[in-house]
């Protein structure tokens, strides 16, 4: 049974803590603007000891994992938040107290890229609703039309409606526009049905619960006991999974041999669809993003839509680990709905 937080709202208290890489420089007076932001919004925000930006990580991992361990735990603090990603968080999985965490009443985690490599396992370990959503540093930017902000998303029990933003946009430097609220548009997607091979589909419609994230970190998970997605699947088997991905940087073969990691490690066999991210990680001379896919996850006869917007290349389409969602993709309409009950 997932464990949903409780609903966060103005006047409640977000925590900062970056749990893997911290900011200096530019990327600091962005962070400090993106607080100012949601404290202008009415929230409450308290910020951590490890926010240095110095090196490939805040501080040191068991500060890192005592930190966040005590802002989850702490019934005053509804939410926590890092200030972007970073490479290493899988450095704490194993540090987190997970039998206090246990004892606690959920708080949202919101984050994504390596702050996904958090936010499974507070989900398949432990039944809690986690937020695959901006960072702090993406949360000013306004959505547009069709994606809510993550505020939103986790702001009552929905049934919360997305649809296809048809928007591709990128980040403003954080040195030259700090305090940027409007992403730089750069040109137009769309979602992408791509039914079981020999069985080409124009319509989905298909129910199951949310799980994923970065292929680069969630392939580190696979095979240990923070990112049991197979027997998370087996728990919620009436229910089935849709599984999203989406990759950040590693060229198209490497993320060919990590979905077939993902694969063989069981992520998919409970799955009644696959949801892969936008991205602009680079081909291989052989192999197109898309191959890689299909290639690695063609042969299981799952749906796959690709081309959301979720993960690397903004805009940012939030998704509620642990959430019953229903997808939908016609010809005329692309709409996912997620419900916090």
């Amino acid at each position: 049974m997932t464990r949903y937080p409780a609903p966060l709202r103005p006047g409640d208290t977000i925590a900062v803590t970056a749990a893997s890489a911290g900011a200096s420089g530019g990327a600091a007076s962005r962070m400090d603007f993106a607080m100012e932001w949601l404290r202008d919004r009415g929230y409450e925000v308290v910020v951590g000891d490890c926010m240095d930006g110095a090196g490939i990580t805040s501080a040191p991992a068991e500060q890192r994992a005592a930190e966040l361990t005590a802002m989850l735990c702490d019934p005053a603090i509804r939410c926590v938040v890092p200030p972007w990603g970073g490479e290493t968080a899988i450095d704490l999985v194993d540090l987190l107290d997970w039998d206090a965490l246990a004892e606690a009443a959920p708080t949202w985690l919101v984050g994504y890229s390596d702050i996904s490599t958090l936010l499974v396992p507070l989900t398949t370990r432990l039944g809690w609703a986690t937020l695959h959503g901006d960072n702090l540093a993406g949360t000013p930017y306004r959505p547009p039309p069709g994606l809510l902000q993550w505020l939103d998303a986790v702001a009552g029990p929905g049934p919360h409606v997305q649809r296809d933003s048809g928007v591709v946009a990128a980040w403003r430097d954080p040195d030259e526009a700090p305090r940027a609220e409007r992403w730089h548009v750069v040109g137009e997607g769309h979602w992408r049905l791509h039914g079981a091979p020999g069985h080409p589909v124009d319509e989905l419609h298909v129910t199951g619960r949310l799980i994923g994230g970065c292929i680069e970190t969630m392939v580190n998970l696979a095979g240990t006991p923070y990112g049991d997605v197979a027997a998370y699947g087996a728990e919620h088997a009436d229910d089935g999974l849709l599984v999203y991905l989406e990759a950040a940087e590693a060229d198209a073969a490497t993320i060919c041999r990590h979905l077939h990691g993902l694969r063989l490690a069981g992520w998919f066999d409970h799955a009644r669809a696959i949801l892969i991210g936008r991205t602009s990680a680079p081909a291989h001379a052989q192999m197109s993003q898309d191959e890689a896919v299909l290639d690695a996850l063609g042969r299981l006869g799952l749906p796959i839509v690709l081309d959301l917007e979720i993960g690397h290349v903004p805009p940012q389409l939030p998704l509620v680990n642990g959430a019953r969602a229903t997808l939908t993709v016609t010809p005329s309409v692309h709409e996912l709905s997620q419900s916090l009950r």
